[in-house]
């Protein structure tokens, strides 16, 4: 497994990320992990659906309805 650095957070993030944390019951490195995890695999499990979805449609997909689709797959 990689490990990755970052630099220069600011405290008002590091502070939301221990609050987080605490409330998940975890570590704040594994908080981080967690919504790496959920942002990556998420967003492209709701790309798959979208672009599955798509030939479904009738007409052409509007914007409004690719950011609701966004928007289902982050939950």
């Amino acid at each position: 497994m990689a490990t990755l650095t970052i630099r220069n957070v600011p405290a008002s993030v590091v502070k939301a990320l221990k609050t987080l944390a605490l409330r998940n019951q975890r570590s704040m490195e594994q908080e981080v992990r967690v919504m790496l995890e959920e942002r990556t695999t998420g967003r492209a499990a709701a790309m798959r659906r979208i672009e599955a979805s798509r030939g479904e449609l009738l007409r052409p997909v509007t914007p409004e309805e690719i950011d609701a689709w966004v928007e289902v797959g982050r939950r």
